[in-house]
């Protein structure tokens, strides 16, 4: 059973691991690039820069609960819980924003679409992670 479960751990860790990943390596270029992201939100200069470097505070600020669930998916599961609601809502507001975009904003209309890509992929990881770990009772896991 200890087998078992410590495979099942380790790939929720896994799957937690890549929405960090994702997650971290789009603050790391927004904050180090802002100026190449800028024009796919239709922002230019100064003031575009820096809402894209918000942009990627923010997703800094908003991925503790998944570092904190990566370290023990099970017995932080109400980290794991928060950051798929989280991705969830990212997900549902992405689509909102989209929806009531005017005909002709193509470009941000594609940001868009690749955020929505972005967080539906990690909402089914998450999803897959929570899955994984549904059996697994507290003190089962050693790790």
């Amino acid at each position: 059973m200890k087998n078992k479960v410590d495979i099942r751990l380790w790939a929720a860790r896994i799957l937690i691991a890549i929405v960090v990943a994702w997650n971290l390596e789009c603050a790391l270029v927004f904050l180090l690039k802002p100026e190449v992201y800028a024009p796919g939100f239709e922002l230019t200069g100064i003031p575009g820069a820096a809402a894209i470097r918000g942009t990627a505070i923010l997703f800094v600020m908003w991925n503790i609960p998944y570092l904190v669930a990566l370290w023990h998916p099970r017995r932080n599961r109400v980290s794991l819980w928060e950051a798929l609601a989280m991705q969830a809502v990212g997900l549902a507001g992405e689509g909102f924003i989209f929806a009531t975009l005017a005909p002709g904003n193509t470009t941000l209309s594609n940001s868009l679409l690749r955020f929505i890509s972005f967080d539906a992929a990690g909402v089914l990881a998450l999803m897959v992670a929570v899955w994984m770990l549904r059996k697994i009772q507290l003190g089962d896991d050693g790790l």
